[in-house]
């Protein structure tokens, strides 16, 4: 989305925390040889999918509450994403608009089968609510009905989201200008598209307007292949595990500065070897590069966002 990627440079020229090694990202596109592994959507097999609407449904929940697992230890996305699926499989009306305005922590619990309190639970419960009240009010309870009121058009359907659902409203004050990063908006966006291949509820086509979604796991990443480069303070905080603020300077680097270096990642593929990716399939390859390397040091916010 534009927005974003204006949003993600304008940053990453001004950061002073964070810096976007080029000559990084070029050893990495020439090692590959402009090859991204193809990871498939749902390779964990933990999503569900029935080919309609209740899958949109579902992808909507999900995403909603897709956001900081790791002050659990033991939480992940995949306990967040099985659980939901579970849960639909014995009830089908789960999630459906009326009852996502009802569910309390407790309650949402039970639905993931989750022994203790979720972290940030409160603002989980409050955006389960705001997700259910607004379905009901604007798109006759159904998530399908948001998705086709955006035409086929992937940044239509991120307006749509952010203008409805202020939950999903990822901005970021930053030396004084708005920033737009949008992480669980365009995931919802890309989680349709792999999930339905591009077809049906997943035909987009602007979908490569989207960038990479800034979380906590890319950037560690993206660090680790030595194209993020912290400063020593910013190092220090995130190696002994200090919680960044939510943000801050540094918090907004971190995720705007991973955006920009996988554009760059991007204009430099399709420069050395005129391919066409998607930010979405680079997404995903680093995504599942370091949720199998969980031992990687990542920064630490609390946010709903991502």
């Amino acid at each position: 989305m534009e927005a974003v990627r204006a949003s993600a440079a304008w940053v990453a020229s001004r950061s002073s925390h964070v810096t976007v090694d080029l000559q990084e990202i070029e050893k990495v596109v020439d090692k590959i040889q402009g090859n991204v592994p193809k990871v498939e959507w749902d390779f964990e097999g933990i999503h569900y999918f029935d080919n309609g609407p209740l899958t949109v449904q579902y992808l909507f929940v999900l995403d909603a509450l897709n956001f900081c697992f790791w002050p659990d230890k033991d939480l992940s996305y995949d306990h967040l994403a099985s659980g939901l699926k579970l849960a639909l499989e014995k009830d089908k009306t789960a999630l459906d608009a009326d009852r996502l305005k009802n569910y309390t922590g407790p309650k949402l619990r039970q639905l993931l089968n989750w022994p203790r309190p979720l972290p940030i639970e409160e603002e989980r419960v409050r955006l389960l609510h705001e997700v259910g009240l607004e379905l009901e009010r604007s798109f006759g309870g159904q998530a399908a009905n948001l998705v086709k009121s955006a035409g086929n058009s992937a940044a239509t359907l991120i307006e749509l989201i952010t203008r409805h659902f202020p939950g999903f409203r990822d901005h970021s004050l930053y030396k004084g200008h708005q920033v737009f990063l949008y992480k669980r908006a365009q995931i919802f966006v890309a989680d349709l598209w792999g999930a339905f291949k591009g077809q049906n509820h997943g035909e987009f086509h602007d979908i490569n307007s989207i960038t990479i979604f800034a979380d906590y796991i890319v950037p560690a990443v993206l660090r680790e292949l030595g194209i993020l480069k912290y400063g020593s303070n910013l190092s220090c905080s995130i190696d002994s595990k200090s919680e960044i603020v939510p943000g801050s300077e540094e918090e907004v680097e971190i995720r705007a500065c991973s955006i920009y270096a996988v554009e760059k990642m991007r204009d430099l593929i399709s420069k050395k070897f005129g391919k066409q990716l998607l930010s979405i399939d680079i997404d995903l390859w680093l995504w599942s590069c370091g949720v199998q390397n969980m031992a990687l040091s990542h920064h630490r916010t609390l946010s709903i966002y991502y």
